[in-house]
């Protein structure tokens, strides 16, 4: 099962029927997603559920319905292991950023770090699971899948916010504050660092 995140609210895609409790089902297959989107921003809906039989295609099959643009992301540790966080639009993020013509995934990941943060030499350490959200830009609706990687460096300098990106801080935080800092985080930050145990 993916999870996709609209305005926050989570969009799950799903090959099993469960019985309808606290959510709508749709078939992925007839779903107009532009509408359900815009549904989901207006309030309209809290939590849906897209149901396709074949997991393997479920993916796919939502890429047909909604243009994709790929991301790359650092979960990334200092010598303290304290971790890399950035402050925009109200809320705690991760470093990210949008893929580049003809560029691997994983030097995405580093140049947009370094580009958001100022932060360099980095290492990739593993690969982490993948985010799903839909944004628009331009009047457009677009699926963001953000492609994430642990990453070390022994930067020792103070972070640099790259304010032209609307990035007002950047910061290393300890565990006691990352803790503070989900609750004012976007879902799919929550996501990646529970899946990480890193919130347990």
């Amino acid at each position: 099962m993916y999870k996709v995140f609209v305005n926050d609210k989570p969009l799950f895609l799903t090959n099993e029927i469960a019985k309808e409790t606290d959510f709508q089902l749709f078939l992925l297959e007839s779903i107009d997603i532009e509408q359900l989107i815009i549904k989901i921003y207006q309030n309209k809906v809290q939590k849906a559920y897209l149901f396709y039989p074949d997991e393997k295609e479920i993916l796919k099959k939502l890429k047909e319905k909604i243009p994709v643009c790929k991301a790359g992301g650092g979960f990334v540790y200092n010598k303290k292991r304290e971790i890399l966080f950035i402050f925009r639009n109200g809320k705690w993020d991760l470093p990210k950023g949008g893929i580049e013509k003809g560029e691997e995934i994983q030097t995405t990941a580093i140049r947009e770090v370094e580009e958001e943060t100022g932060v360099d030499n980095l290492v990739i350490t593993k690969k982490l699971q993948k985010t799903y959200h839909v944004f628009k830009r331009n009047g457009k609706y677009k699926l963001k899948i953000t492609h994430w990687f642990e990453m070390e460096t022994d930067f020792e300098g103070i972070p640099l916010p790259q304010a032209d990106e609307g990035i007002e801080k950047a910061v290393w935080l300890n565990p006691e504050q990352v803790k503070e800092a989900m609750k004012n985080s976007y879902e799919n930050i929550k996501l990646l660092f529970e899946e990480e145990n890193f919130l347990k």
